[in-house]
């Protein structure tokens, strides 16, 4: 089994195991595209790389595109049809394929959204969204940061690299939910203690007021993601900015790397 074929299939576990519907918020959806808005996917034909179990999607349908297709290749595709069933719109399409070797004849939008950072081959995936977008159409990536997240990778990557071969339930059930109870009730107190200035060197501080939002159920999902996949790569903005670079049919005027909650880039562009 490849590298990223036993990272599809350990997501499949987190993804399949939720109740039906979105995960997400239509709030943390917005956030995760901006600076995109519904004028980008409106009557636009659009692509998800890695696309779980349709959280995103059930979003994007709400934009109203002409067309909606993701893709993914883990069995959390089950769920996300299940999903996307509830929707009023017919206009989608879930298929079950490694989004690395993906080939369309192109989408007006394609987005990749928490997917690049657990690939084997990260540029890889990049290239595949770059590869699926037609001229004239946009991308639009999310990552974790290097910057921003030095707790998380002193602390928590040395867990997951033993959690992630545990039993899914075991990882969820007897290690996410007593690890994350700490940070829930600290990111508690920091959304109510926001207003203090000086409370802004403290750790995850923009990320904590983010998820500070949620209920702890969300915090044990973020927790479980953390700790069941294989391989996580932690990317710094100087390599995003290089990436982009090196494709030339990018119009170098349209990208954009912008640094979201402290601790992640969103980035993308426009094609010639």
């Amino acid at each position: 089994m490849s590298e990223d074929l036993k990272t599809a299939a350990a997501f499949a576990n987190s993804w399949n195991h939720l109740q039906l519907g979105s995960v997400y918020t239509r709030e943390q959806f917005e956030d995760w595209f901006r600076p995109l808005t519904q004028k980008d996917a409106e009557g636009k034909e659009v692509l998800e790389l890695g696309c779980g179990n349709g959280s995103l999607l059930i979003h994007l349908l709400e934009w109203h595109p002409q067309k909606a297709v993701g893709i993914d290749l883990g069995d959390a595709v089950l769920s996300a049809k299940k999903n996307l069933s509830l929707s009023p719109c017919s206009n989608w399409e879930v298929i079950q394929e490694d989004l690395v070797s993906f080939q369309s004849r192109g989408f007006d939008l394609v987005y990749c959204i928490g997917v690049l950072h657990h690939l084997k081959s990260p540029k890889k995936g990049l290239e595949a969204v770059i590869r699926n977008v037609r001229p004239g159409g946009r991308f639009h990536c999310w990552v974790y940061a290097k910057e921003g997240n030095g707790i998380i990778r002193c602390f928590v990557e040395p867990i997951r690299k033993i959690s992630s071969r545990l039993p899914w339930w075991f990882t969820k059930y007897f290690l996410a939910t007593p690890l994350v109870m700490p940070y829930y009730v600290y990111a508690k107190c920091l959304s109510v203690l926001k207003t203090d200035r000086k409370l802004g060197k403290l750790p995850l501080y923009d990320y904590s007021l983010w998820i500070g939002k949620r209920e702890f159920k969300f915090f044990r999902h973020v927790a479980f993601d953390q700790l069941v996949t294989p391989q996580t790569t932690y990317i710094d903005r100087d390599t995003i900015i290089s990436w982009l670079r090196n494709f030339r049919e990018i119009d170098p005027d349209s990208t954009y790397v912008i640094m979201r909650n402290g601790n992640s880039w969103k980035f993308g562009g426009k094609l010639k």
